[in-house]
């Protein structure tokens, strides 16, 4: 298991080297000019002198060879110096620190509900196939699967703000020293993503379940007298959840994504509004950074996936 961890280590460093230089030469492609941006303001294009921005682009590197532009930014990345924002001057990872624990939070969130969810319910749904109880299961997972993660937030928001009179709080709380404002603003976007993610779950579940209690190991652990329990438990869950744990780890590009819409929709200040703001200002800086952090974390949860994997079947740590 050691040597099959340190594999998948090594394996991460080109994997994260191609995103930056993906996201580098992509931003390079977007129609704009940050340093235009930034001396045009408000008053438009009459306030942009050409030796103005000529200086400035020559301040923020902008004329440098894409080479050059490319070592600038990557040389400082595994000191954790993700260079400092083209639109305020200020380090990006800074801001990246304190809007993280927002969007950290909703998405664990979002997980833990679409897990504890979906998956009892994608095993009860097996396990009365074809019954009432399995036709609610499904419908259900369909239903919420079908549901727009936009349109869910602004329904949710019409019915609590005109129907309740309530407003979930807005700005910066952080669980830590307001756990109840936390809450309130997270809730509802977490259960929009959470139930969006619980149905893809308990289609898989189901699925998987399904197969796995048709395979002759199961009819032999029955045929030798073990209780209906031991076999679902020891036996069909656990040869079950391998395709449950790829669905879940697919799934988190997708949970990242959502993060951004629900974000938007609550006006929530996490790395997903952060995001939208980089794009529309051209800060290339910020939006490079927040795209290699959101490419770690998908990277580095299959790498914990990897590892589930090995612990479920040991035949893969193996290879």
């Amino acid at each position: 298991m050691q040597t099959f961890i340190i594999r998948r280590l090594l394996f991460m460093i080109p994997t994260l080297l191609g995103a930056t230089l993906f996201v580098f030469l992509l931003m390079r492609v977007v129609p704009g000019d940050i340093a235009y941006a930034l001396l045009a303001g408000e008053e438009g294009a009459a306030a942009v002198d050409p030796a103005s921005l000529e200086k400035l682009r020559e301040e923020l590197g902008t004329n440098n060879p894409l080479y050059q532009q490319y070592w600038d930014w990557i040389k400082g990345i595994p000191m954790g110096d993700l260079g400092n924002s083209m639109w305020n001057r200020l380090p990006v990872a800074d801001e990246i620190m304190i809007r993280m624990p927002i969007t950290g939070q909703l998405a664990i969130m979002s997980v833990i509900i679409g897990c504890l969810v979906g998956v009892p319910l994608g095993i009860i749904s097996a396990l009365k196939q074809d019954t009432w109880i399995d036709a609610i299961a499904r419908f259900f997972s369909i239903f919420f699967l079908a549901l727009p993660a936009f349109w869910e937030g602004l329904m949710i928001l019409m019915l609590t703000v005109r129907v309740w009179r309530w407003m979930p709080p807005l700005g910066r709380n952080y669980l830590w020293e307001d756990p109840g404002a936390n809450m309130a603003q997270l809730i509802f976007p977490a259960l929009i993503i959470g139930f969006n993610l619980m149905a893809i779950v308990t289609r898989m579940t189901r699925s998987t379940m399904l197969e796995v209690l048709r395979e002759d190991y199961i009819r032999t652990a029955r045929a030798k007298g073990l209780a209906n329990t031991v076999v679902i438990w020891r036996h069909v869950l656990k040869n079950s959840m391998i395709p449950v744990v790829t669905v879940v780890s697919m799934s988190v590009g997708g949970l990242l994504g959502g993060t951004v819409v629900s974000e938007t929709v609550f006006s929530i200040p996490g790395i997903g509004v952060h995001l939208i703001e980089a794009i529309r200002n051209r800060d290339y800086t910020t939006v490079q950074a927040l795209i290699l952090v959101f490419a770690f974390i998908f990277v580095f949860i299959n790498l914990l996936v990897d590892i589930i994997y090995g612990w479920l079947d040991p035949r893969i740590s193996n290879n």
